[in-house]
């Protein structure tokens, strides 16, 4: 299993962090390239703008691409609220996988509230969308995956049950 990039994507809430850090467990090899780390380097103080976007998107794109070529294994865990960047990912990366989170925005809103501190990704992200700041699936678009390789309905399927489909996944892969 080498040289592999599985983009976690979804709304924020969706569980994409969770998901990621239970990948990790799994398969100690995997790197995680969170956005919301990332983001905190590239733009130190964000401004969230489309062309600041693209940036950050391109750029993380980029990184997963010289690491899988290393033959790293890497997940995204990133929104990438548009498909272009996730198309571009597929297009750079050879062994690339989508997995799309698909969860209701409510049930994303409640999750993203009782966040723990001890989380990686930001809290307070909805509260935000309310003084305008451009949180996907609010003011700015959340472009639904159309060629996700996994979709999993984390509002019905428990963690537990996500891993073991993406780990079937992933043996899929390796076939």
């Amino acid at each position: 299993m080498n040289g592999i990039a599985l983009w976690i994507t979804g709304l924020p809430g969706s569980g994409k962090s969770t998901l990621a850090d239970e990948i990790k467990k799994l398969y100690s090899e995997f790197i995680i390239l969170r956005m919301d780390e990332f983001r905190k380097v590239v733009t130190p103080t964000p401004t969230y703008s489309d062309f600041e976007r693209d940036i950050v998107y391109r750029s993380l794109v980029c990184l997963a691409k010289i690491m899988t070529e290393q033959g790293h294994n890497v997940i995204i865990d990133a929104t990438g609220n548009l498909r272009m960047w996730r198309t571009l990912a597929r297009r750079l990366i050879p062994k690339y996988a989508e997995v799309y989170l698909k969860c209701p925005i409510e049930i994303c809103m409640k999750r993203e509230r009782k966040r723990l501190k001890t989380h990686k990704a930001p809290r307070g992200i909805y509260k935000k969308s309310a003084k305008g700041w451009p949180v996907p699936g609010i003011q700015a678009p959340y472009e639904e995956s159309r060629k996700p390789k996994l979709t999993i309905e984390t509002d019905v399927v428990t963690v537990k049950e996500s891993v073991k489909s993406i780990k079937r996944f992933i043996a899929h892969i390796n076939k």
